[in-house]
């Protein structure tokens, strides 16, 4: 096979497991596409779930320290030469994750530049509000999703690269050549609405219960800076929030929830997106037979 499948899906979609089926089925391995699941340490609020793997090898995971802003430009170096030497063994490649913004890249050929930092403009954005921050990188460009102005951090890296392409518009995305992947085949699981929800609020009362709280606490003794984990978002943001007093804990679980339910939703908003952009999906349900699964997904590779 030259194809290899790329199995995503909303979180909480059971793509995990699916793909480690298809994975002990064709002799591959996993390469992740979440990004978060690269940070070492960062286990259960990431949902890693590495017991799930097995004997299955898996590639993106743990490989840098809690508090690294790891970024696109890393994924793709590092995604594409995973995929060249799992292809090289003889293995199949199983991309499994749901960072859509690194999945979209990865199969269109994307290339990026590796953007320096800019410490005169870091120094002159500094003290400047979130809105203001917000303001200034909606002139640059389109701002289609809250990524990258979820924190003060974020959007000044955001305005940093933007500006790097005016000054370099050789080297911007939208002028550099591309070349999509054509083996990718992607494979969305699907859940409705309600079962998503249903499944999002059990698994975070597993979470909490099983030591979350406690793993974000060890992270700050740690000597990772709160700042740096609330960059994260979700889990560490909320749960950093909680254990520095900004939140009790009942708003910390309630916040915590939403902000789940409204991230799976923007994660499905990315893929329908994906879609219209000429992103052929094909979408299995969540419940289906994992055996039935591995067929219908060998049945495209081939």
């Amino acid at each position: 096979m030259n194809k290899y499948p790329v199995i995503t899906g909303p979180t909480a979609s059971g793509k995990t497991a699916l793909a480690v089926k298809v994975a002990q089925a064709l002799d591959g391995e996993i390469i992740s596409a979440d990004s978060r699941q690269i940070y070492a340490g960062m286990d259960i609020g990431t949902g890693k779930d590495l017991e799930e793997y097995g004997n299955v090898r898996y590639h993106l995971i743990d490989i840098v320290p809690a508090g690294y802003k790891y970024n696109l430009y890393e994924y793709l170096r590092d995604a594409r030469a995973a995929v060249t030497d799992i292809s090289a063994r003889g293995k199949l490649p199983v991309v499994c994750g749901g960072t859509g913004m690194y999945l979209e890249a990865l199969i269109r050929g994307t290339n990026l530049p590796e953007v320096p930092e800019n410490k005169e403009l870091r120094k002159q954005l500094a003290t400047k509000s979130l809105d203001e921050l917000t303001a200034i990188l909606a002139e640059m460009k389109t701002l289609h999703n809250t990524t990258d102005v979820d924190t003060a951090k974020r959007a000044v890296r955001a305005i940093e690269i933007q500006t790097y392409y005016l000054e370099h518009p050789e080297l911007s995305p939208d002028v550099s050549p591309m070349e999509p992947d054509k083996n990718a085949v992607i494979i969305g699981v699907d859940i409705d609405r309600e079962s998503r929800r249903r499944r999002i609020s059990a698994r975070l009362q597993s979470r909490l219960d099983t030591g979350m709280i406690e793993e974000v606490k060890k992270l700050l003794d740690s000597g990772i800076p709160a700042e740096n984990l609330i960059y994260y978002g979700l889990e560490y943001k909320f749960i950093t929030l909680y254990l520095t007093g900004e939140l009790t804990k009942q708003e910390m679980i309630d916040s915590l929830e939403i902000a789940i339910h409204q991230f799976a939703k923007r994660q499905m908003t990315w893929f329908r997106g994906m879609e219209r952009r000429g992103f052929e999906i094909h979408w299995l349900p969540y419940d289906i037979n994992p055996d039935i699964f591995v067929e219908k997904v060998t049945a495209l590779l081939q």
